[in-house]
């Protein structure tokens, strides 16, 4: 595999983190991109004392003016990318009842996990090269055919946006010959999956790093899970 330049969203934990980690360790140029200035900067550390070329970019999906200056930096530095993964997004505790749900909570997850995405690929996509990929870190709960389920109905309302933003994208970018899908990890433990969740991170991260960098993975305007194509 050439080296690929890949940003990472929401990278200092979780499933963001073991991306970055297992596109590091795949020789590729990772830029670890969170909200959380001191948290990010140590998770670039760490896989930095791993011999991975991993840099820090700091940008918070909650606020266009974060994304846009993020953007504006890597311009700046003439850097070009690959791969945008945009795995960054939120699930609050309150987050329990759809017909209580108050506007605020709405408004705040929906920025922060399907219009922030949106802004984040309008803000980078100059940057991306002929060929390149974006992926979405979608989930289940954002599915129109599985069932639901009840459980944060607004963070699954968010997925299912990022989804149909997965599709618009995947049409706009189609004559620049850039491949564009969404993916669910499955039910992961990490601090927003819980302790109960039954699948690893490494698992969680699979698709993702597939997608990414797979030269057969060339489909768009797709929903992923473990590496196959799912029901929108």
């Amino acid at each position: 595999m050439n080296m690929k330049t890949v940003l990472v969203t929401g990278a200092n934990k979780g499933i963001g983190f073991e991306i970055a980690r297992q596109l590091g360790a795949a020789g590729c140029s990772v830029i670890l991109s969170a909200r959380n200035p001191e948290r990010g900067q140590a998770a670039v550390a760490a896989l930095q004392a791993k011999g991975y070329a991993v840099t820090w970019l700091e940008m918070d999906l909650g606020s266009p003016e974060s994304i846009a200056a993020a953007a504006e930096q890597l311009t700046n530095k003439g850097t070009a990318l690959d791969v945008l993964i945009n795995n960054a997004g939120i699930l609050l505790k309150n987050d329990q009842q759809i017909l209580e749900a108050p506007a605020d909570l709405i408004w705040q997850v929906l920025q922060a996990n399907a219009v922030g995405a949106l802004q984040v690929v309008q803000s980078f996509h100059p940057l991306l090269k002929r060929g390149s990929r974006i992926i979405f870190m979608s989930s289940d709960g954002g599915s129109m055919s599985a069932p639901v389920g009840g459980w944060s109905p607004v963070y699954c309302l968010s997925k299912t946006l990022m989804n149909g933003i997965t599709r618009q994208v995947a049409h706009a970018m189609a004559a620049d010959g850039i491949v564009v899908n969404a993916m669910s990890p499955g039910w992961v433990k990490t601090d927003m999956g819980g302790s109960g969740a039954v699948r690893s991170v490494e698992k969680g991260a699979e698709t993702a790093v597939w997608l990414a960098t797979d030269p057969e993975a060339t489909l768009s305007g797709y929903f992923w899970r473990d590496k196959q194509r799912i029901p929108w």
